[in-house]
């Protein structure tokens, strides 16, 4: 019982279904190539994942059809290989008119036909919007003296029978393959990489069932997939792991219950630990940033350097992604910023190779002022004053944006995103924003590895050790308005992810926590964070989308009413 298959780890493109044929049709070439029996792609590989309503559109789905058939004719150019392709599929009768899908094709002709049982619909998945559940069924092929048995991303995932009533895995375990492939498109987060080996090992172990895991890769709006795809047995675990953050064309070979190398040979052992979170944040980022503009049509990009932390690092992170040829930054002193700041800047800039320009705001303040006390007889000041700086900056910006064709980042933090130290229209204006996932302490830890990592001094350490503060008023530090941010930070996780904290950080989190509401001020902080988040949902609604990198990020993953009453 010997069989070759490849696991084709693509970076497909939503909604661009001749491209994404162009990719499946090299990839299974390859593995042609390489003797391959079967080539496999990720969930929805045709589409690309996830295609939100598009699947709403008459149009969109005539052209789906047309690249099935487009699928069925190239399958004819690598004879006897079965390509192993997830599609939405029509369907008929009562419920949705289409199904997560995959399909078998080999030499023209469909030969199995399976739809996804279980239908995520938490966090950022929205599948039964769209989708209709499958039958309760457990698809398998043979190919020579070996069966195959199929599964789609969710069916694999409720093997504790919580959270559906129905657990593919019974059927399948009945059905007693030889193995199983299950089609994937699982966006990565902190913790995702080893919930993904647990998950599936203790499957593996429980019903015997040798697993192979097929992961897509690449940056689509706020998520991004790291790829991943991996083997696990039920003696050995997790026995090979593709590139991570990178495409990867692998062909490996089934034989005796095990998974060799493509010459039949030993796999070499995969890291338990993996990337540390640093890394994976790093390298999460520079993917997302590099996707998002490439998809959008942007080649540069711009960011309002105010010589704070957060700036600085979105400038470091987009000269990576993008070559500091293609980033621009605007400093845009006012009549409070500090000389340290502009001289911040400048360092910054010098450091990353990115071209730096000055756009002094003062004048710009002081005719919004003047025209403010002529219209309404009051003079301009305190908070709306405040804002106003931030949204002169912001306009200064988007008219460079405009003009030059960069893209704006957006350079707000989690912290600061919670509680509302932002300003609409101002410092929220962007199209992207590669640290809005990462709480305050994090932005502080990730800028001190950026420099470790570049051996040098990236971020200047001016920067990273200052006092953070907004300089919109005349000495103003962020503590004046927030707790320290080591307290805010701990509060912000208990009070929004919960829960859904990795084991390790959720244990450091509480006792922390626990520290901070001992007494009756603690207390008192956490109910002024607790209003603090409820009352600016609004702005969040208007954000810039961010990146993607914990379990539970703004945008389309936490999703809460505006006009409601919080107890």
């Amino acid at each position: 019982m010997t069989l070759k298959i490849t696991l084709a780890q693509l970076n497909f493109t939503v909604g661009d279904l001749s491209g994404n044929l162009a990719m499946m049709t090299n990839a299974a070439r390859k593995a042609a190539a390489d003797g391959a029996a079967m080539v496999v792609f990720s969930e929805l590989a045709l589409t690309g994942y996830p295609p939100g309503d598009l699947l709403t559109e008459a149009d969109f789905l005539a052209r789906v059809e047309a690249a099935l058939a487009e699928l069925l004719a190239a399958s004819r150019a690598t004879p006897g290989l079965h390509w192993v392709v997830g599609a939405p599929l029509t369907r008929a009768g009562a419920g949705k008119a289409l199904e997560n899908g995959l399909l078998v094709v080999v030499d023209g002709q469909v030969v199995l036909r399976y739809a996804k049982q279980l239908l995520p619909t938490y966090n950022i998945f929205r599948e039964r919007r769209y989708f209709e559940p499958g039958q309760e069924i457990a698809p398998i092929l043979t190919l020579g003296d070996t069966t195959i048995g199929f599964m789609i991303c969710e069916d694999a995932w409720n093997d504790a029978g919580r959270d559906y009533p129905v657990n593919p895995f019974t059927q399948m375990a009945a059905a007693a393959p030889d193995f199983v492939v299950t089609l994937n498109a699982s966006p990565s987060d902190i913790g995702k990489r080893g919930q993904r080996h647990a998950l599936l090992s203790a499957a593996s172990r429980r019903h015997n069932l040798p697993l192979l895991y097929v992961n897509q890769v690449g940056g689509h709006d706020q998520l991004v997939f790291d790829g991943a795809s991996f083997a696990v047995t039920p003696q050995a675990g997790v026995v090979f792991e593709a590139a991570r953050f990178a495409e990867a064309v692998v062909t490996l070979t089934f034989a005796g219950g095990a998974f060799l190398d493509a010459a039949g040979q030993k796999l070499a052992s995969v890291s338990v630990e993996g990337l540390s979170v640093m890394d994976f944040y790093h390298r999460q980022i520079v993917l997302g940033l590099r996707d998002y503009a490439r998809r959008c049509g942007f080649k540069r990009a711009v960011v309002g350097s105010s010589g704070g932390i957060d700036s600085a690092l979105t400038l470091a992170l987009a000269a990576e992604s993008l070559g500091a040829e293609n980033v621009t930054a605007i400093t845009l002193p006012s009549r409070f910023s500090s000389v340290g700041s502009v001289e911040d800047s400048v360092a910054l800039c010098a450091n990353l190779g990115v071209r730096l320009y000055t756009h002094p705001i003062r004048d710009l303040v002081a005719a919004y002022e003047q025209g403010f006390a002529d219209a309404f007889g009051l003079p301009l000041q305190g908070l709306a004053l405040e804002n106003l700086q931030a949204r002169a900056r912001g306009t200064v910006l988007m008219e460079y944006s405009n003009h030059f064709g960069n893209l704006l980042l957006t350079t707000g933090n989690k912290s600061e995103i919670s509680v509302g130290y932002c300003t609409l229209y101002g410092d929220t204006n962007g199209g992207l924003g590669l640290i809005g996932d990462l709480y305050k302490t994090e932005v502080f830890a990730l800028s001190r590895h950026l420099n470790e990592v570049a051996g040098r001094e990236l971020i200047p350490h001016a920067i990273i050790d200052k006092p953070p503060s907004a300089e919109l008023a005349p000495n103003q530090k962020d503590t004046d308005s927030l707790p320290p941010y080591p307290a805010l930070d701990t509060i912000l996780k208990v009070l929004i992810e919960g829960e859904r904290l990795s084991a390790e950080e959720r244990e450091q989190v509480r006792a922390d926590y626990q520290r901070l509401t001992a007494d009756e001020e603690g207390k008192a902080m956490v109910e002024r964070i607790r209003r603090m988040i409820h009352k600016n949902e609004y702005k969040r609604r208007q954000a810039p989308p961010i990146l993607h990198l914990r379990p539970l990020a703004f945008g389309s993953g936490r999703q809460m009413p505006i006009a409601a009453k919080y107890e």
